[in-house]
């Protein structure tokens, strides 16, 4: 694949993955493109000043947001070491801090719930705290958006809370049986805490932002959980589609 191609197939795959979180700009902005050219051969030592273990670390909160099923998950497409390669290379100093403080909490929460470190808890018990913190950067990065359309002068995003109460619920049925399992006397975090539009973003959306972008531009994502086809090839302008078949994975 030349390096036009590959450069169309990063842009998609960040707009693909940027539309599934809601639309939301990455955090690094244009810089992860850049950084993820830079990364097209990850190795398996710790990139920058990450660790072994800091690489491992993230693999695990990676393999739980995207874990085995009837596809390799995360882990076994080294998302883990991508993350950390796109944090040093697209990441300001002060987005910084927040990440590798953000794996000091997600390690902390866990300890909190679950009384063992995140890395020694269980699928299920990692999963019941990742699904806490995700519903924390929610209302987080919803507060940030109020504040910076407030700032704007513009007027605020009306949100039906019975509807979306019910779509997270709905979403939570999606789970695998096996990871249904919630965090005891999980706190409610629909209350968002007051932020400034200049604050930086929540540190489980980065986390959760890489993960998804590094799964899902890798061979195992484009290959495995997505269909892929090698292009240019035969041009079919319509296709039949049966409810559960995997997308079609992006090319140029």
């Amino acid at each position: 694949m030349s390096i036009d191609q590959d450069l169309l197939t990063r842009r998609e795959a960040i707009r693909r993955v940027s539309a599934a979180l809601g639309g939301v700009a990455f955090v690094g902005g244009s810089g992860l493109l850049a950084a993820c050219e830079r990364a097209r051969a990850i190795s398996d030592t710790s990139p920058g000043a990450f660790t072994a273990g800091d690489v491992a670390f993230l693999d695990e909160i990676a393999d739980t947001i995207l874990p085995t099923t009837k596809t390799p998950g995360a882990k076994a497409a080294k998302t883990g070491a991508f993350m950390a390669l796109m944090v040093t290379d697209s990441y300001s100093p002060a987005e910084q801090r927040v990440f590798r403080d953000g794996m000091k909490k997600v390690d902390a929460a866990s300890k909190k719930a679950n009384k063992v470190a995140f890395m020694s808890a269980t699928p299920q018990q990692r999963l019941a705290v990742l699904t806490v913190l995700d519903r924390e950067q929610k209302a987080a990065m919803d507060a940030r958006e109020a504040a910076d359309r407030k700032k704007k002068g513009l007027a605020p995003v009306r949100v039906d809370a019975v509807a979306a109460k019910a779509g997270a619920a709905k979403a939570d049925a999606f789970l695998p049986d096996e990871r249904k399992e919630n965090a005891p006397g999980a706190a409610d975090v629909s209350a968002a805490p007051a932020i400034s539009a200049d604050e930086p973003p929540h540190y489980f959306r980065m986390m959760k932002e890489l993960a998804l972008l590094g799964y899902f531009t890798s061979q195992i994502g484009c290959t495995q959980a997505m269909r892929y086809v090698e292009s240019p090839g035969r041009f079919d302008p319509c296709t039949t589609y049966k409810p559960g078949e995997p997308a079609w994975a992006p090319h140029a």
